[in-house]
Protein backbone atom coordinates (compact mmCIF):
# COMPACT_ATOMS: atom_id res chain seq x y z
CA UNK A 1 0.00 0.00 0.00
CA UNK A 2 1.06 3.34 -0.69
CA UNK A 3 0.36 6.69 0.27
CA UNK A 4 -0.25 10.15 -1.68
CA UNK A 5 -0.89 13.49 -0.35
CA UNK A 6 -1.94 16.35 -3.29
CA UNK A 7 -1.97 19.46 -1.31
CA UNK A 8 -4.55 22.42 -2.16
CA UNK A 9 -1.73 23.89 -5.37
CA UNK A 10 -2.32 20.44 -7.13
CA UNK A 11 -6.22 20.82 -7.30
CA UNK A 12 -6.41 24.74 -7.53
CA UNK A 13 -8.69 24.26 -10.81
CA UNK A 14 -10.08 21.79 -13.49
CA UNK A 15 -6.20 21.70 -15.18
CA UNK A 16 -4.72 20.81 -11.92
CA UNK A 17 -6.94 17.99 -11.06
CA UNK A 18 -6.65 16.45 -14.54
CA UNK A 19 -2.95 16.76 -14.12
CA UNK A 20 -3.39 14.27 -10.95
CA UNK A 21 -4.95 11.93 -12.91
CA UNK A 22 -1.56 12.52 -15.44
CA UNK A 23 0.89 11.98 -12.31
CA UNK A 24 -1.28 8.77 -11.53
CA UNK A 25 -0.85 7.65 -14.81
CA UNK A 26 2.90 8.33 -14.78
CA UNK A 27 2.99 6.65 -11.41
CA UNK A 28 0.81 3.83 -10.65
CA UNK A 29 -2.83 4.23 -8.47
CA UNK A 30 -3.30 0.25 -7.73
CA UNK A 31 -3.47 -0.27 -4.05
CA UNK A 32 -3.17 3.76 -2.71
CA UNK A 33 -4.54 6.02 -0.34
CA UNK A 34 -5.27 9.40 -1.77
CA UNK A 35 -5.04 11.96 0.55
CA UNK A 36 -6.23 15.58 -0.90
CA UNK A 37 -6.55 18.84 0.73
CA UNK A 38 -9.22 22.08 0.22
CA UNK A 39 -8.77 23.43 -3.33
CA UNK A 40 -6.47 26.09 -3.66
CA UNK A 41 -7.20 28.76 -1.40
CA UNK A 42 -10.73 27.62 -0.36
CA UNK A 43 -9.16 26.83 3.61
CA UNK A 44 -9.02 31.10 3.46
CA UNK A 45 -12.11 31.66 2.31
CA UNK A 46 -13.88 29.40 4.82
CA UNK A 47 -12.03 31.20 7.61
CA UNK A 48 -13.59 34.47 6.09
CA UNK A 49 -16.86 32.97 6.74
CA UNK A 50 -16.45 31.96 9.78
CA UNK A 51 -15.65 35.25 10.84
CA UNK A 52 -18.09 37.31 9.16
CA UNK A 53 -20.60 34.31 11.01
CA UNK A 54 -19.18 35.67 14.49
CA UNK A 55 -19.04 39.05 13.50
CA UNK A 56 -23.08 38.65 13.01
CA UNK A 57 -22.25 39.59 9.13
CA UNK A 58 -23.12 38.21 5.70
CA UNK A 59 -21.61 35.35 5.74
CA UNK A 60 -23.66 33.37 3.04
CA UNK A 61 -22.95 35.37 0.01
CA UNK A 62 -19.08 34.65 0.94
CA UNK A 63 -20.43 30.99 1.03
CA UNK A 64 -22.21 30.99 -2.17
CA UNK A 65 -19.05 32.57 -3.87
CA UNK A 66 -16.75 29.28 -2.43
CA UNK A 67 -19.85 27.00 -4.15
CA UNK A 68 -19.24 29.13 -7.11
CA UNK A 69 -15.88 28.31 -7.83
CA UNK A 70 -16.25 24.49 -7.48
CA UNK A 71 -19.07 24.36 -9.13
CA UNK A 72 -16.93 26.43 -12.27
CA UNK A 73 -14.38 23.97 -11.86
CA UNK A 74 -16.65 20.86 -11.97
CA UNK A 75 -18.15 22.00 -14.95
CA UNK A 76 -15.00 21.52 -17.19
CA UNK A 77 -14.17 18.10 -15.17
CA UNK A 78 -17.87 16.99 -15.73
CA UNK A 79 -21.23 16.40 -17.72
CA UNK A 80 -24.23 18.80 -16.39
CA UNK A 81 -26.24 15.47 -15.38
CA UNK A 82 -22.89 13.97 -13.13
CA UNK A 83 -24.12 13.35 -9.72
CA UNK A 84 -21.20 15.16 -8.27
CA UNK A 85 -22.98 18.36 -8.69
CA UNK A 86 -25.99 17.20 -6.33
CA UNK A 87 -23.00 15.81 -3.88
CA UNK A 88 -21.12 19.05 -4.10
CA UNK A 89 -24.66 21.25 -3.70
CA UNK A 90 -25.21 18.72 -0.37
CA UNK A 91 -21.95 19.78 1.85
CA UNK A 92 -22.12 23.90 1.68
CA UNK A 93 -26.10 23.34 1.94
CA UNK A 94 -25.05 21.18 5.27
CA UNK A 95 -22.30 24.24 6.15
CA UNK A 96 -25.65 26.51 6.21
CA UNK A 97 -27.89 24.35 7.59
CA UNK A 98 -25.29 23.88 10.34
CA UNK A 99 -24.77 28.08 10.53
CA UNK A 100 -28.19 28.33 10.68
CA UNK A 101 -29.04 26.62 13.78
CA UNK A 102 -25.28 26.25 15.77
CA UNK A 103 -26.13 27.91 19.21
CA UNK A 104 -22.14 27.31 20.67
CA UNK A 105 -20.03 30.63 21.27
CA UNK A 106 -17.10 28.36 20.95
CA UNK A 107 -15.06 30.19 17.64
CA UNK A 108 -12.87 26.61 16.94
CA UNK A 109 -15.26 24.34 17.37
CA UNK A 110 -17.33 26.39 14.96
CA UNK A 111 -14.64 26.61 12.95
CA UNK A 112 -13.54 23.22 12.33
CA UNK A 113 -17.45 21.93 11.19
CA UNK A 114 -17.41 24.41 8.68
CA UNK A 115 -13.58 25.15 7.60
CA UNK A 116 -13.70 20.87 7.35
CA UNK A 117 -15.95 21.06 4.26
CA UNK A 118 -13.30 22.31 1.92
CA UNK A 119 -11.47 19.25 2.03
CA UNK A 120 -14.77 17.19 1.78
CA UNK A 121 -15.90 18.62 -1.36
CA UNK A 122 -12.68 18.29 -2.86
CA UNK A 123 -11.99 15.22 -2.10
CA UNK A 124 -15.51 14.18 -4.09
CA UNK A 125 -14.67 16.30 -6.72
CA UNK A 126 -11.57 14.29 -7.08
CA UNK A 127 -12.77 10.97 -6.60
CA UNK A 128 -15.52 11.06 -8.83
CA UNK A 129 -13.22 12.79 -11.83
CA UNK A 130 -10.59 9.66 -11.30
CA UNK A 131 -13.53 7.45 -11.34
CA UNK A 132 -14.52 8.70 -14.66
CA UNK A 133 -10.96 8.36 -15.84
CA UNK A 134 -10.66 4.37 -14.94
CA UNK A 135 -8.51 5.30 -11.71
CA UNK A 136 -10.85 2.85 -9.79
CA UNK A 137 -11.22 4.59 -5.90
CA UNK A 138 -13.60 4.50 -3.09
CA UNK A 139 -14.25 7.86 -1.01
CA UNK A 140 -13.75 7.16 2.39
CA UNK A 141 -15.24 9.98 4.74
CA UNK A 142 -11.70 10.74 6.67
CA UNK A 143 -13.71 11.39 10.19
CA UNK A 144 -15.05 8.23 10.19
CA UNK A 145 -11.38 6.79 10.70
CA UNK A 146 -9.13 9.35 12.31
CA UNK A 147 -10.40 9.85 16.10
CA UNK A 148 -9.55 12.35 18.21
CA UNK A 149 -10.03 14.20 21.79
CA UNK A 150 -12.20 17.58 21.31
CA UNK A 151 -9.22 20.07 20.86
CA UNK A 152 -10.97 21.73 18.19
CA UNK A 153 -8.19 23.12 15.80
CA UNK A 154 -5.23 20.99 16.76
CA UNK A 155 -6.55 17.67 17.97
CA UNK A 156 -4.54 15.07 19.57
CA UNK A 157 -4.58 11.37 17.17
CA UNK A 158 -6.87 8.83 19.09
CA UNK A 159 -4.46 6.31 18.29
CA UNK A 160 -5.92 2.93 19.25
CA UNK A 161 -8.92 3.75 18.06
CA UNK A 162 -8.03 5.51 14.67
CA UNK A 163 -5.76 2.17 14.30
CA UNK A 164 -8.82 -0.08 14.81
CA UNK A 165 -11.10 2.13 12.46
CA UNK A 166 -8.16 2.40 9.47
CA UNK A 167 -6.50 -1.16 9.88
CA UNK A 168 -10.39 -2.79 8.68
CA UNK A 169 -9.74 -1.10 5.22
CA UNK A 170 -9.02 -3.37 2.40
CA UNK A 171 -5.74 -2.79 1.09
CA UNK A 172 -6.39 -4.38 -2.05
CA UNK A 173 -8.61 -1.16 -3.30
CA UNK A 174 -7.73 2.17 -3.89
CA UNK A 175 -9.35 5.00 -2.00
CA UNK A 176 -9.46 9.02 -2.10
CA UNK A 177 -9.92 10.82 1.12
CA UNK A 178 -9.44 13.95 3.36
CA UNK A 179 -6.46 15.26 4.94
CA UNK A 180 -6.54 17.46 8.10
CA UNK A 181 -9.46 16.57 9.54
CA UNK A 182 -10.70 13.62 11.94
CA UNK A 183 -13.99 13.42 14.14
CA UNK A 184 -13.88 13.54 18.53
CA UNK A 185 -16.26 10.92 20.62
CA UNK A 186 -19.41 12.82 19.73
CA UNK A 187 -18.19 12.66 16.11
CA UNK A 188 -18.01 16.20 15.52
CA UNK A 189 -15.28 17.39 13.10
CA UNK A 190 -11.89 18.45 14.49
CA UNK A 191 -9.37 19.91 12.35
CA UNK A 192 -5.38 18.56 12.76
CA UNK A 193 -3.91 22.05 12.30
CA UNK A 194 -3.41 24.42 9.46
CA UNK A 195 -1.59 22.38 6.75
CA UNK A 196 -2.04 19.15 8.84
CA UNK A 197 -2.94 16.79 5.51
CA UNK A 198 1.03 15.68 5.60
CA UNK A 199 -0.43 14.44 8.86
CA UNK A 200 -3.10 13.15 7.59
CA UNK A 201 -1.02 10.99 5.05
CA UNK A 202 1.82 9.90 7.75
CA UNK A 203 -1.13 8.34 9.71
CA UNK A 204 -2.96 6.25 7.61
CA UNK A 205 0.77 5.38 6.60
CA UNK A 206 1.48 4.29 10.00
CA UNK A 207 -1.81 2.32 10.26
CA UNK A 208 -1.59 0.22 7.27
CA UNK A 209 2.08 0.08 7.46
CA UNK A 210 2.71 1.79 3.65
CA UNK A 211 5.56 0.97 1.81
CA UNK A 212 6.15 4.41 1.12
CA UNK A 213 4.78 7.92 1.24
CA UNK A 214 4.56 10.77 -1.18
CA UNK A 215 3.69 14.15 -0.77
CA UNK A 216 3.30 16.28 -3.76
CA UNK A 217 3.93 19.82 -4.17
CA UNK A 218 4.99 22.58 -6.78
CA UNK A 219 8.72 22.80 -5.75
CA UNK A 220 11.02 19.90 -6.61
CA UNK A 221 11.51 18.18 -3.26
CA UNK A 222 13.10 19.65 -0.09
CA UNK A 223 15.49 22.36 -1.25
CA UNK A 224 17.95 24.24 0.38
CA UNK A 225 15.94 27.32 1.29
CA UNK A 226 12.36 28.36 0.35
CA UNK A 227 12.88 29.40 -3.66
CA UNK A 228 10.28 32.19 -3.34
CA UNK A 229 12.18 33.89 -0.56
CA UNK A 230 16.53 33.14 -1.14
CA UNK A 231 18.57 32.94 -4.38
CA UNK A 232 20.68 29.83 -5.77
CA UNK A 233 18.74 27.38 -3.76
CA UNK A 234 19.40 23.57 -4.54
CA UNK A 235 17.48 20.30 -4.36
CA UNK A 236 18.11 18.43 -1.05
CA UNK A 237 18.46 14.52 -2.64
CA UNK A 238 18.76 12.45 0.66
CA UNK A 239 17.85 13.90 4.34
CA UNK A 240 17.31 11.82 7.19
CA UNK A 241 14.29 11.59 9.19
CA UNK A 242 16.29 13.61 12.45
CA UNK A 243 17.43 16.36 10.12
CA UNK A 244 13.81 16.85 8.32
CA UNK A 245 12.35 16.87 11.65
CA UNK A 246 14.93 19.74 12.75
CA UNK A 247 14.02 21.78 9.32
CA UNK A 248 10.36 21.22 10.44
CA UNK A 249 10.78 21.90 14.00
CA UNK A 250 12.46 25.47 12.83
CA UNK A 251 10.01 26.50 10.54
CA UNK A 252 10.38 24.94 7.05
CA UNK A 253 7.29 24.62 4.99
CA UNK A 254 7.84 21.73 2.71
CA UNK A 255 7.15 19.39 5.97
CA UNK A 256 4.63 19.34 8.37
CA UNK A 257 6.25 19.32 11.94
CA UNK A 258 4.00 16.58 12.79
CA UNK A 259 4.31 14.51 10.08
CA UNK A 260 7.52 12.38 10.55
CA UNK A 261 7.26 11.13 13.90
CA UNK A 262 5.07 8.13 13.04
CA UNK A 263 6.52 7.59 9.83
CA UNK A 264 10.01 7.27 11.70
CA UNK A 265 8.59 4.68 14.16
CA UNK A 266 7.96 2.29 10.85
CA UNK A 267 10.98 3.65 9.15
CA UNK A 268 8.11 4.58 6.27
CA UNK A 269 10.32 6.26 3.70
CA UNK A 270 8.86 9.45 3.36
CA UNK A 271 8.98 11.32 -0.31
CA UNK A 272 8.63 15.23 -1.48
CA UNK A 273 8.42 15.04 -5.48
CA UNK A 274 7.00 17.51 -8.02
CA UNK A 275 3.71 17.20 -9.35
CA UNK A 276 4.40 19.21 -12.44
CA UNK A 277 7.83 16.71 -12.76
CA UNK A 278 6.05 13.75 -11.22
CA UNK A 279 9.36 11.91 -12.79
CA UNK A 280 11.87 13.74 -11.39
CA UNK A 281 13.20 11.66 -8.33
CA UNK A 282 12.78 14.62 -5.44
CA UNK A 283 13.89 14.13 -2.50
CA UNK A 284 14.08 10.76 -0.29
CA UNK A 285 13.43 11.23 3.88
CA UNK A 286 14.24 8.17 5.86
CA UNK A 287 17.25 6.20 7.15
CA UNK A 288 20.09 7.30 4.93
CA UNK A 289 23.48 7.42 5.17
CA UNK A 290 23.73 9.93 2.64
CA UNK A 291 22.13 12.50 4.90
CA UNK A 292 22.80 16.08 3.01
CA UNK A 293 24.09 18.21 5.42
CA UNK A 294 24.51 21.45 3.18
CA UNK A 295 23.92 25.13 4.26
CA UNK A 296 19.68 25.35 4.36
CA UNK A 297 18.21 28.74 4.99
CA UNK A 298 14.57 28.72 6.73
CA UNK A 299 12.67 32.48 7.04
CA UNK A 300 9.46 32.33 9.71
CA UNK A 301 7.98 35.15 9.42
CA UNK A 302 5.01 37.01 11.62
CA UNK A 303 6.83 36.02 15.09
CA UNK A 304 6.17 38.26 17.74
CA UNK A 305 9.72 38.76 20.17
CA UNK A 306 8.65 39.01 24.09
CA UNK A 307 10.95 39.88 27.04
CA UNK A 308 9.42 39.05 30.43
CA UNK A 309 11.71 40.12 33.31
CA UNK A 310 11.03 39.64 36.85
CA UNK A 311 9.54 43.06 38.68
CA UNK A 312 11.91 42.57 41.63
CA UNK A 313 14.77 41.82 39.59
CA UNK A 314 15.29 38.33 41.53
CA UNK A 315 16.22 35.19 39.02
CA UNK A 316 13.97 33.72 36.37
CA UNK A 317 14.00 30.68 38.50
CA UNK A 318 12.71 27.38 37.73
CA UNK A 319 8.98 28.52 39.33
CA UNK A 320 8.55 31.64 37.33
CA UNK A 321 9.26 29.45 33.81
CA UNK A 322 6.30 27.01 34.83
CA UNK A 323 4.03 29.96 35.32
CA UNK A 324 5.10 31.34 32.29
CA UNK A 325 4.85 28.14 30.13
CA UNK A 326 1.65 27.15 31.04
CA UNK A 327 0.33 30.53 29.97
CA UNK A 328 1.54 29.76 26.95
CA UNK A 329 -0.28 26.72 26.62
CA UNK A 330 -3.58 27.97 27.99
CA UNK A 331 -2.92 30.19 25.19
CA UNK A 332 -1.91 28.04 22.46
CA UNK A 333 0.90 29.85 21.63
CA UNK A 334 3.73 28.39 20.29
CA UNK A 335 7.81 28.82 21.24
CA UNK A 336 9.72 29.47 18.26
CA UNK A 337 13.03 30.21 20.14
CA UNK A 338 13.72 30.89 23.91
CA UNK A 339 17.05 32.53 25.60
CA UNK A 340 16.99 33.23 29.20
CA UNK A 341 19.58 35.61 31.30
CA UNK A 342 19.52 35.82 35.31
CA UNK A 343 16.03 37.75 35.60
CA UNK A 344 14.93 37.77 31.95
CA UNK A 345 13.63 35.44 29.68
CA UNK A 346 13.73 36.05 25.46
CA UNK A 347 10.66 33.84 23.73
CA UNK A 348 9.89 34.13 19.67
CA UNK A 349 6.39 33.20 19.67
CA UNK A 350 4.22 32.02 16.92
CA UNK A 351 0.55 33.36 17.67
CA UNK A 352 -1.86 31.33 15.56
CA UNK A 353 -4.58 32.71 17.59
CA UNK A 354 -4.01 35.97 17.81
CA UNK A 355 -3.77 35.66 21.57
CA UNK A 356 -0.94 37.58 22.21
CA UNK A 357 -2.67 40.29 23.74
CA UNK A 358 -4.13 38.07 26.26
CA UNK A 359 -0.97 36.38 26.89
CA UNK A 360 0.35 39.64 27.83
CA UNK A 361 -2.15 40.96 29.75
CA UNK A 362 -2.13 37.69 32.11
CA UNK A 363 1.92 38.32 31.97
CA UNK A 364 1.59 41.95 33.15
CA UNK A 365 0.30 40.88 36.54
CA UNK A 366 3.68 39.10 37.79
CA UNK A 367 6.42 39.99 35.48
CA UNK A 368 7.39 42.98 33.48
CA UNK A 369 7.08 42.31 29.58
CA UNK A 370 7.98 44.20 26.14
CA UNK A 371 6.56 42.83 23.04
CA UNK A 372 8.31 43.59 19.47
CA UNK A 373 5.40 42.89 17.01
CA UNK A 374 6.40 41.01 13.37
CA UNK A 375 9.68 39.54 13.56
CA UNK A 376 11.24 37.27 11.30
CA UNK A 377 12.95 34.05 12.62
CA UNK A 378 16.10 33.64 10.25
CA UNK A 379 17.51 30.12 10.65
CA UNK A 380 20.70 28.43 8.83
CA UNK A 381 21.42 25.02 9.60
CA UNK A 382 24.61 23.36 9.17
CA UNK A 383 25.79 26.52 9.10
CA UNK A 384 29.54 27.33 7.83
CA UNK A 385 30.51 29.41 11.22
CA UNK A 386 33.46 30.91 8.97
CA UNK A 387 31.58 33.34 6.53
CA UNK A 388 29.22 33.71 9.79
CA UNK A 389 28.99 37.60 9.21
CA UNK A 390 27.69 37.53 6.03
CA UNK A 391 24.44 36.33 7.78
CA UNK A 392 23.98 39.88 9.23
CA UNK A 393 24.42 41.79 6.08
CA UNK A 394 21.37 43.90 5.91
CA UNK A 395 19.85 42.82 8.64
CA UNK A 396 18.58 44.67 12.25
CA UNK A 397 19.47 41.49 14.84
CA UNK A 398 16.81 41.73 17.65
CA UNK A 399 18.77 38.22 19.21
CA UNK A 400 21.14 35.64 18.21
CA UNK A 401 21.40 32.45 19.03
CA UNK A 402 24.38 29.89 17.83
CA UNK A 403 25.15 26.42 18.03
CA UNK A 404 27.55 23.99 16.59
CA UNK A 405 25.13 23.48 13.55
CA UNK A 406 22.81 25.87 13.51
CA UNK A 407 22.32 29.97 13.65
CA UNK A 408 19.44 31.47 14.51
CA UNK A 409 18.36 35.76 14.28
CA UNK A 410 15.61 37.53 14.97
CA UNK A 411 14.80 40.45 12.53
CA UNK A 412 12.54 42.95 12.29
Amino acid sequence: MKVYKFGGASVKDAESVKNVGSVLKSQGFEQCVLVVSAMGKTTNALEKVVELYFAKQDFATELSKIKENHTAISQRLFDESHEIFAKMTAVFDEVEEFLGRNKSPNFSFVYDQVVSSGEIVSSKILSAYLNDQGFDNQWLDARELIKTDSTYREGVISWDDTQRNISRLNQSQSYVTQGFIGSEDDNFTVTLGREGSDYSAAIFAYCMNAETVTIWKDVPGVMTGDPRKFENVSLLPNISYEEAIEMAYYGASVIHPKTLQPLQQKNIPFYVKSFLQPEMPGTKVGETDQNCYIESFILKENQHLMRIATRDFSFIAEDHMSQIFSMLAKFKIKVSLMQNSAISLALCLEDKYEKISDLERELSQHFSTETVKNVSLFTVRNADLQKLHTFYNGKTILLEQISKKTVQLITN
